[in-house]
């Protein structure tokens, strides 16, 4: 007997995705680039070809977007460029390649039932309900695991890494290792390091403000120019009030800039000065020697000229006629 098998109509069909496009690649992909990726795996499904252009056309999406957001799922690993086209990757897979890479050296459920790591447990679980709603992916517990190897992070920190990167909605795995190795560099191992951390950098924050205002600048300060602040403050130990004294000096200037700014605070901490009374009293003997050096100038030029002068009248008498030497 013959058994056949009645498709259903197009409008009952479904295009399923797997739940880890929405714990892994959702929160930060562009809005356009997700719009491409499922339109291109609901003609994957039927075996479509499309053209880069039409898919542009399709989508109401400009071609430089198109291009951009295959670009993207390819760096991505979602989607692998070939002769023919593209094809699209099977996302289980890829979460099953990412748990047995072999720089994993356990798998959640060991990390989770470990006797020494039952603080690194719980804040993992913390990390889980609070950032994840309690449906995290396998492949976050290896990368945390490897993370706290990596840093030596204590578990506050990492939860405050995590709390750090859900707030600014960056919750994804390349902005988090970058934060994560700024705090290292800046020799971040605790919950005490980190509140200092923070501390400095708020201080910072506030002092560029300050120094933007008071140069008119009606933005805030470039990179490059916290950068001198920073270390203005942190590495001089340079208060706004020794900062202020250098900025009076220099905005009168035309050709002013943060080098020339710099210059000035890097003499200053090179003399030793930590006050203000210390640079106010440095500048009044600056200038009080500099008064000194030109009033020395001056009665040089005029000594140098009386000799001149008279040097030029006794020529003037040696070599004047005879009459005129015997007063005739």
């Amino acid at each position: 007997m013959k058994l056949e098998q009645n498709d259903a109509p197009f409008i009952f069909s479904s295009t399923s995705i797997p739940d880890v496009f929405f714990t892994e690649y959702l929160s930060f992909a562009d809005g356009n680039y997700i719009k491409i990726y499922l339109y291109m795996l609901f003609l994957a499904k039927y075996g479509k070809d499309i053209k880069v252009n039409d898919l542009a056309k399709k989508l109401q999406l400009p071609l430089k977007t198109i291009q951009d957001g295959i670009k993207f799922w390819e760096e991505q690993k979602i989607i692998t460029k070939k002769n023919t086209g593209y094809i699209l990757n099977n996302l289980q897979e890829i979460e099953l390649h990412k748990l047995y890479n072999p720089k994993i050296t356990s798998s959640p459920e060991e990390l989770e039932k470990t006797a020494k790591n039952q603080y690194r447990s719980k804040a993992i679980e913390n990390i889980n309900n609070e950032f994840f709603q309690g449906i995290m992916s396998p492949s976050w517990y290896s990368d945390i695991d490897l993370w706290f190897k990596k840093y030596c992070f204590d578990e506050e920190v990492m939860i405050a890494l995590f709390r750090y990167c859900f707030n600014r909605s960056a919750l994804h795995r390349n902005y988090i290792q970058t934060v994560a190795e700024a705090w290292s560099q800046n020799n971040i191992k605790t919950f005490n390091d980190l509140e200092i951390y923070f501390e400095r950098q708020e201080k910072i924050k506030s002092l560029s403000s300050t120094i933007s205002k008071k140069l008119n600048l009606n933005r805030q300060l470039s990179q490059y120019e916290e950068g001198y602040v920073h270390r203005w403050n942190l590495d001089y130990g340079f208060n706004f009030d020794i900062i202020e004294i250098a900025l009076k000096k220099t905005t009168s200037k035309s050709n002013f800039n943060f080098d020339y700014l710099d210059k000035i605070l890097t003499d200053w901490h090179e003399r030793k000065l930590k006050t203000p009374s210390e640079v106010n009293s440095y500048l009044l003997d600056a200038k009080n020697k500099n008064k000194n050096i030109k009033k020395l100038e001056k009665q040089t030029e005029y000594t140098n000229y009386d000799q001149r002068e008279r040097s030029d009248w006794d020529n003037f008498y040696i070599n004047a006629p005879s009459g005129l030497s015997n007063g005739n």
